[in-house]
């Protein structure tokens, strides 16, 4: 899970006379229940601030497949929590050979492959999102590791603002964590009475002996340093999330850390139903099953009158969004408004916070011109710069089955200033990402890794009408210049692992991918083969935060300036005090 969330808060008046007898008016209006909107959302109303926390989804609550966490796939593939989205990566000439390319049949079911039946539409590489209370916190493999230090000190260093420190950023994680693999309170680094439970898996199976237990020795003792003064077991105990300066250079085995206890999952859920449902009743209100289509602004007919946001403008009922599995063109659902006394803050996540921007007015003029959208706001830097992780794998099936897990830090000579590699290693089947993923294959075992700080930030959202229904076109932007180290700390990756895989004498291991039987492996292939192959899930950046000076930024440092004002003593606005409602889930 990423903890850096990525939210807009758009600054706004007092809701405008026509809205007084309106009773949606609340204080702040939060659009999207995920690790970035929905834990805000329930803070500010436990500080006592009326807040309407919108989400096109449900709760979802009781359904096993997000619930439990080793159900991710299934929650993946739930149609009451997924949008399925398709997006592009590369060059045309490398998107015709992506082996899981989804295509819409005549019938209308999904085919994945490359040889799809005659009249198949080309949607593109499956890229699915959580449509539920929650976010894609609720689909996700759970993962939770802090970012590497030197992420939190860029953007202190870009915004002139000490508050993003790593060290700064360390007290918000304490606040947060409730953390079930180490003794109550024996770590200040690490939070024990937070909402976010926090749990480490079980190393015990390495001390006995097993194949698995031999992998991962073979591992350990490649990467050599301290790799080879402590036990197999130690090392996987590592604690991944430690208050340590070289934690971010640390390579080795190590083992899974989630956010979750005994296995069920730790979510931005349980702390909105919590707020729900505290006897203090916090103003909060849920708002499900809606949509919002735009940002409403104040009065602009005057060039001296700076718009300002003042609420949102919705449609109302289930399943209205073309990326739902459910969607229905014929249900139009129910025009709505709701308004803020104080703000509008987007976290509806890396597509739809710009897609919802732009329909609202604020992005690049030209394209918004193009849609006929009126322009509120020239802001260029809406929907670009998106980066993400590349993921590639090596997979294969061992004579005899390989039980059980481990994950492996590594760094290759193409990374930057730390560890570039996040491996995963197991038996698995997850080679990319397609509807119905993933098949399973008997006696399989696999290295799928993630290219943690890429080059690349290339990729785009952007409008394909002004229909708010109608999902964006995005472009991932991968390897716009060409092959780059990117590619080559990919290649390095594969071949370090290969060798380990063919180590158990009495367990021969045939590899699939990428070097399938009769395949040449030379490193120009695989070169080409991975670069055809790569995918993704941890999209980002789409709204950016940077300097004053930045003409792509987004979200600017004056911006953030005015904003947190409102908390001190001298707010910027004064805004009449809304009476405290009860909290409440709406359907």
């Amino acid at each position: 899970m990423r903890l850096s969330p990525l939210l807009l808060a758009l600054a706004s008046t007092a809701v405008a006379a026509q809205t007084s007898q309106d009773e949606n008016v609340h204080e702040y209006i939060v659009v999207g229940s995920g690790p970035g909107g929905g834990p805000l959302a329930a803070r500010l109303a436990q500080a006592g601030h009326s807040v309407l926390l919108i989400d096109a989804g449900e709760d979802q609550f009781n359904n096993t497949n997000s619930r439990i966490v080793y159900n991710n796939t299934l929650a993946i593939n739930d149609p009451l929590t997924r949008w399925d989205f398709f997006v592009n990566r590369d060059e045309e000439e490398f998107e015709r050979e992506y082996e899981f390319t989804t295509w819409r049949r005549p019938d209308g079911e999904f085919y994945v492959g490359l040889d799809p039946p005659e009249g198949s539409e080309r949607l593109g590489v499956y890229y699915p999102r959580a449509a539920t209370l929650g976010g894609c916190a609720m689909h996700n493999a759970a993962t939770i590791l802090l970012p590497a230090d030197v992420d939190w000190n860029d953007i202190s260093e870009i915004t002139g603002d000490d508050s993003w420190t790593a060290a700064n950023m360390r007290k918000h994680f304490v606040s947060l964590e409730r953390c079930n693999y180490l003794e109550n309170g024996s770590d200040p680094s690490h939070g024990f009475t937070g909402w976010l439970d926090t749990s480490q898996g079980d190393a015990s199976w390495s001390l006995n002996n097993s194949d698995l237990t031999s992998l991962a020795q073979l591992t350990s003792n490649l990467l050599g340093g301290n790799e080879t003064a402590f036990t197999l077991f130690e090392l996987l105990s590592r604690d991944q999330n430690a208050n340590d300066p070289e934690r971010d250079q640390e390579v080795g085995v190590i083992t899974p850390h989630t956010h979750s206890r005994h296995g069920v999952r730790s979510s931005p859920l349980d702390l909105i139903r919590s707020t729900l449902g505290d006897p203090r009743n916090f103003p909060l209100v849920v708002q499900q099953h809606t949509l919002v289509t735009k940002v409403l602004f104040s009065d602009r007919s005057s060039k001296k009158n700076t718009p300002r946001s003042i609420g949102v403008e919705y449609l109302q009922g289930k399943s209205l969004y073309s990326a739902d599995p459910r969607y229905d063109p014929d249900t139009n659902g129910t025009l709505g408004r709701a308004y803020a006394t104080k703000e509008v803050i987007l976290a509806g996540g890396v597509f739809n916070t710009p897609q919802i921007l732009k329909l609202s007015g604020i992005g690049l003029r030209s394209e918004l011109e193009y849609f006929g959208i009126p322009v509120v706001k020239d802001l260029p830097g809406v929907g670009t710069r998106m980066k993400d992780n590349y993921d590639a794998v090596l997979y294969g099936t061992f004579a005899n089955p390989v039980e059980g897990w481990y994950d492996i830090w590594y760094k290759t000579a193409a990374a930057l200033r730390t560890r570039d590699i996040h491996f995963y290693c197991g038996r698995m089947n997850f080679m990319g990402f397609f509807p119905g993923m993933p098949g399973w294959n008997p006696n399989e075992f696999e290295c799928g890794f993630m290219q943690l700080h890429p080059r690349n930030i290339n990729g785009t959202v952007r409008l394909r009408s002004k229909d708010p229904r109608e999902v964006p076109d995005i472009h991932l932007g991968f390897f716009k210049n060409g092959n780059d180290e990117d590619l080559e700390s990919i290649l390095e990756a594969i071949n370090f692992v290969r060798p380990i895989f063919h180590s158990l004498g009495n367990n021969t291991f045939t590899e699939h991918r990428p070097c399938a039987a009769g395949v040449e492996c030379t490193d120009d292939w695989q070169r080409h083969y991975l670069r055809a192959q790569v995918y993704s899930h941890h999209a980002t950046g789409t709204c950016a935060l940077g300097a004053d000076d930045d003409p792509l930024a987004v979200l600017q440092m004056l911006d953030l300036r005015l904003s947190s004002r409102r908390f001190g003593a001298r707010p910027l606005f004064d805004v009449q005090k809304q009476p405290r409602r009860s909290p409440v889930l709406l359907p």
